[in-house]
């Protein structure tokens, strides 16, 4: 492998090491230093208004689903939120109950009040909604589902249906966001705003934190109390969030991660590999399309020195880091290739 630090940047190492000799965690009655900048630099990054700070991604999902209820009772509508299919949204009874169905099995009975409607539909979106919908959840990029790009003129009727219909739009970009489609946040592709917006994953630079961004008119409706966490934006990962923001920033990783994804994309699509139906995704998030099932690659792959994930069965998800070299993709390339034969003679 290159000698490029992938893991464990030395900024963001750095960054907790420090924070750790200060302060690893206080009561959240209190501010501290890196909680307020941290939340100061996502309200700036995202052009959203408050910030609560969580400690994963499905935790995050929680509290958006808590703060769209709130504001559509006071504005006198109901609590049922709508979802789409193969949308993933956490694996706690709430956010299974907005996904697959194959990650509610065994866990009955399900929340109530959760629907799912086709992904890029704005019909079904309009045939399911009612005076009883509070929110309606999407990622603009789908990843557990299978690397699916949401539709721009899709994502523009449903935030122009959601302010006609006082409905919240909630955007996860768990895995999506953080710089990894190329953009900070994947909604900066489709000109369209959320009202909440939920982090997690990346943004903490491989410690736990989760994030719910949300614009003023939606969190009014929340009142002190309404909803707590213990750790969630305790110094420490408020520290080392910052620490990896400066580094996308310093870096340049938005920007690499567009010029990578599109080599990438290129590289794949040059194979001229017959078993390849599709090729989805933007920046270093990218879903590759076969017309078989996808595990056997990913284990094989995995024996040739190369982690990839296969998804929605048939897909193989290709996320690396941000900050990858042209040299280790160039072998994960030949790892890609070299899995491929060996899987098709093997049978």
């Amino acid at each position: 492998m290159s000698g490029v630090k992938t893991h464990s940047h030395p900024k963001v190492v750095k960054a907790i090491q420090n924070q750790a000799a200060k302060l690893i965690h206080i009561s959240n009655f209190f501010l501290s230093e890196p909680q307020v900048m941290l939340s100061k630099k996502l309200v700036e990054l995202s052009g959203l208004d408050r910030v609560f700070f969580a400690n994963s991604g499905a935790e995050s999902v929680e509290g958006a689903i808590k703060i769209a209820r709130k504001y559509a009772h006071s504005v006198g509508r109901g609590g049922n939120v709508i979802s789409f299919e193969n949308s993933f949204h956490g694996r706690t009874l709430a956010t299974i109950a907005t996904g697959k169905k194959a990650y509610q099995k065994g866990f009955e009975p399900i929340p109530q009040g959760f629907y799912q409607v086709p992904f890029n539909n704005i019909e079904a979106v309009k045939k399911a909604a009612d005076n009883n919908t509070a929110a309606i959840i999407i990622e603009p990029i789908q990843g557990e589902g299978g690397v699916n790009v949401a539709d721009k003129t899709f994502l523009n009727e449903l935030r122009t249906f959601c302010n006609e219909q006082h409905i919240v739009l909630i955007f996860d970009e768990i895995q999506c966001g953080i710089g990894r489609t190329g953009k900070m946040f994947a909604k900066d592709h489709f000109g369209v705003e959320p009202d909440i917006m939920t982090l997690a994953k990346a943004l903490g630079g491989g410690v736990p934190i989760g994030a719910i961004l949300s614009n003023e008119k939606i969190s009014a409706a929340i009142d002190f109390g309404d909803h707590g966490t213990t750790f969630g934006g305790n110094p420490l990962v408020c520290a080392a969030s910052l620490a990896t923001l400066e580094v996308i920033e310093t870096e340049n990783l938005l920007q690499e991660s567009e010029e990578k994804g599109n080599w990438l994309k290129l590289e794949i699509a040059a194979m001229k590999n017959p078993d390849i139906k599709e090729i989805r995704g933007k920046g270093l998030m990218l879903g590759i399309e076969f017309n078989f099932e996808t595990k056997p690659l990913v284990q094989e792959m995995l024996e040739n020195g190369v982690l990839a994930n296969a998804t929605a069965d048939t897909v193989l998800r290709l996320v690396p880091p941000l900050n990858i070299s042209y040299e280790d993709l160039g072998k994960a390339m030949e790892v890609l290739k070299k899995s491929l034969k060996e899987i098709k003679d093997n049978g």
